[in-house]
């Protein structure tokens, strides 16, 4: 694709700050949830939203450092780890801390290998017919999510006002990217979200007029109720100093820690590979080889232990900052930069987070349609040079999309490997049996 801004360029600071503003919308609903569903699952500890999105801002800034500003990749907060997490919280905050320490020493440890030998053996194991349909695969994979709350089955019951909304709000996103003007092409996200957030509140007040619940979409609750307009986020680490809520770490409580958290790490590491190959086929640059994968690695790794020591949960590379940034045409690290420091500013803005937590999810997921979208399109415009006539292409393709879209995991007690690394590891293992195969005639 034609980047408007390349990775090193520079907008100016007003259109910068607008790109930023629309990153931060793209990415801060999922980066909000994970704390979110983690608090939903147990009642040992209670991890806070602000200071998870400040732990998004610290661990991504940690990543430009240890990438010399060369990819433009944002952390949030990591689904992956919501189980780990919900394991952890039996050893109170610590136990994300120490658990995010282990996935961290793995992300090291395989940097190292890279840097020792190189990285010509991860265009052997995941060449473009098994790491395109796998990037196709995590945007296909969050469709079912967009769904969900475009229909408003994410929130409530099965709603159609919502679904109009939801589509209002992809309607105008694809208008403002495909038929705006030169300004318009650059933040569709933003107008498309604001034009969702205002045909939802027409109804709302509608519903509230009338008394309608099916028409009331927007909570302004957490407006209403909302304490301060300043708000110190409850950083995980401090909360551990204080008392660990109060529970005392065992010896086995930290093997157990490590059995939940390091085989999670090895499947986000084909996570990883996945989004960075990804991100380079949309700005047209290697980013395997160039800052390298030791550097990448290095910085998701210690990004997420900032993160985890700020907000508590591990931080992964965000496909939705990559359908962003295909979309806009912006690959400014500069932008991703302001976008970190935004995180860290809003964490403290309680009305800011407070506001965020009213989009209504109806809205969130039309505009995931189209962020999603781009990135399943972008797992299969790698697959154009591949040779699809060829009968063992298409059972390497074919085993890694049905079992990933059909939702397939490995549980093995308390691990749990996920659809999308199931069926990178299928994929991995049917290529192989078949170029045996090959050399053996």
């Amino acid at each position: 694709m034609n980047m408007i801004y390349n990775v090193e360029d520079r907008p100016r600071f007003m259109p910068n700050l607008v790109f930023a503003v629309q990153q931060l919308l793209a990415i801060i609903a999922a980066t909000l949830l994970v704390p979110t569903l983690v608090n939903a699952s147990q009642s040992t500890i209670v991890m806070d939203q602000a200071a998870a999105l400040f732990g998004a801002g610290v661990g991504t800034l940690v990543y430009v450092l240890f990438t010399k500003r060369r990819s433009p990749v944002f952390l949030g907060s990591s689904f992956a780890f919501i189980s780990p997490l919900i394991g952890a919280a039996g050893c109170g905050f610590l136990g994300s801390i120490i658990g995010t320490a282990f996935a961290a020493a793995v992300y090291v440890i395989i940097a190292i290998v890279i840097k020792l030998i190189g990285t010509g053996w991860v265009d052997k194991l995941l060449p473009p017919v098994i790491i395109g349909p796998t990037v196709a695969l995590i945007g296909l994979s969050l469709c079912g999510s967009a769904v969900n709350n475009l229909n408003n089955t994410a929130a409530g019951d099965y709603n159609l006002v919502a679904i109009l909304c939801g589509i209002i709000t992809f309607a105008v996103t694809v208008i403002a990217s495909a038929r705006g003007n030169k300004t318009t092409k650059l933040i569709p996200f933003i107008i498309g979200i604001l034009s969702g957030y205002v045909a939802a509140s027409v109804f709302t007040v509608i519903g509230n007029i009338t008394d309608n619940d099916y028409l009331k979409l927007i909570n302004y609750t957490p407006l209403t109720e909302m304490d301060g307009i300043f708000r110190l986020p409850e950083f995980t680490l401090m909360q551990a100093i204080k008392g660990n809520a109060g529970i005392e770490v065992t010896a086995t409580m930290v093997v157990n820690l490590l059995v939940l958290f390091a085989p999670v790490a090895l499947v986000v590491f084909a996570e990883h590979i996945a989004d960075h190959k990804n991100l380079s086929s949309v700005i047209g640059r290697d980013l395997i080889k160039d800052p390298g994968l030791d550097r990448t690695l290095l910085g998701d790794g210690v990004g997420s232990m900032a993160g985890a020591l700020c907000g508590g949960c591990p931080n992964t590379t965000y496909g939705e900052a990559v359908g962003c940034v295909a979309i806009s045409g912006n690959a400014s690290i500069y932008t991703i930069i302001t976008t970190a420091i935004l995180c860290l500013i809003v964490s403290f803005l309680n009305p800011v987070v407070q506001f965020i937590n009213t989009i209504p999810a109806c809205v969130v997921g039309g505009v995931c349609i189209a962020l999603y979208g781009f990135i399943a399109v972008s797992g299969l415009k790698m697959l154009h040079d591949v040779d699809l006539g060829d009968n063992n292409n298409l059972f390497v393709v074919s085993a890694v999309l049905v079992p990933g879209i059909g939702g397939l995991t490995l549980n093995f007690g308390p691990i749990e490997i996920s659809s999308i690394a199931t069926a990178l590891i299928i994929g991995i293992v049917v290529n192989a049996i078949l170029k045996v195969g090959k050399k053996a005639k």
